[in-house]
């Protein structure tokens, strides 16, 4: 008397979700949690629209001067708004946010599951910096239709520039999350690196009232390039190949570093 072979149970299955699905749904979580913070919103967003309208509706700021190379206040500004935006959200929000990722353990734990601690850095990078060339863009628009700033004649030039000095400040922040031991350090460090970034982006002394000397250490500063570039769009030029050459530098050279240094626990 022989005995019927019973079949094996067919093994369970596994299923994956994709690593782009994985990634679109940590972008999600991560975009929500920016959001609720607050800050990024107001400094990145909220700070340089209001000082565009501010400055656009002060009378004279739209005359062109000899002083500043032939154009306004305003559209000497601009530009100088949109890399003010840019850094406060990659180099002064973005390092201190992946700094208490660290210290919570939140990177070490990622490690061990099927979504790797670099998603979140990229999901990271993705938020502030599409947050700060987002508000370049309203900046613009709101320039151009509210106070006839004119629109860059090189439009594919204006967007070969922004995103060069988006990559660059974003590589910068990386670098800065990179290096820092704590979340008090993160700050610390961010707030130091952003008074001579924005300084020689021309907030405090608009690049064509500087010195010939300090124009040209501006030119090889990230800002100084982004905002040369993008002014000389507006101005009908494609950028310098020299500022997008700067920018691009910038950008790869502060990924090595941060690649090389990173920490995630």
């Amino acid at each position: 008397m022989t005995t019927a072979a019973v079949p094996a149970a067919p093994a369970p299955r596994v299923v994956r979700a994709s690593s782009g699905r994985v990634f679109r749904n940590l972008l999600r979580s991560e975009a929500v949690l920016a959001w609720r913070s607050g800050a990024a919103v107001f400094w990145s967003a909220f700070l340089p629209v209001a000082g565009l309208v501010v400055i656009g509706s002060i009378s004279g700021t739209r005359t062109p001067q000899d002083g500043l190379g032939g154009r306004s206040v305003l559209d000497t500004y601009l530009p100088i708004l949109m890399m003010f935006s840019l850094t406060i959200s990659v180099v002064t929000l973005m390092p201190p946010t992946l700094a208490v990722y660290r210290e919570k353990g939140i990177l070490r734990r990622l490690s061990t599951t099927p979504v790797p601690p670099s998603r979140l850095l990229g999901a990271q990078a993705t938020i502030y910096a599409g947050l700060g060339v987002l508000v370049s863009v309203v900046l613009l628009v709101v320039g151009v239709t509210a106070y006839d700033v004119r629109l860059p004649d090189q439009l594919a030039g204006f967007v070969l520039a922004l995103v060069l000095v988006g990559a660059a400040t974003t590589g910068l922040g990386l670098v800065v999350a990179a290096l820092a031991p704590s979340t008090r350090v993160a700050s610390a460090l961010s707030t130091l690196l952003f008074f001579p970034l924005m300084f020689f982006a021309g907030l405090w002394i608009p690049r064509a009232s500087m010195s010939p000397g300090l124009r040209t250490v501006s030119d090889w500063t990230p800002l100084g390039a982004g905002v040369r570039a993008i002014q000389a769009t507006v101005d009908g030029h494609w950028p310098p190949v020299s500022s997008l050459l700067v920018m691009a530098g910038w950008a790869v050279a502060s990924g090595v570093v941060a690649a090389r240094t990173f920490r995630w626990e």
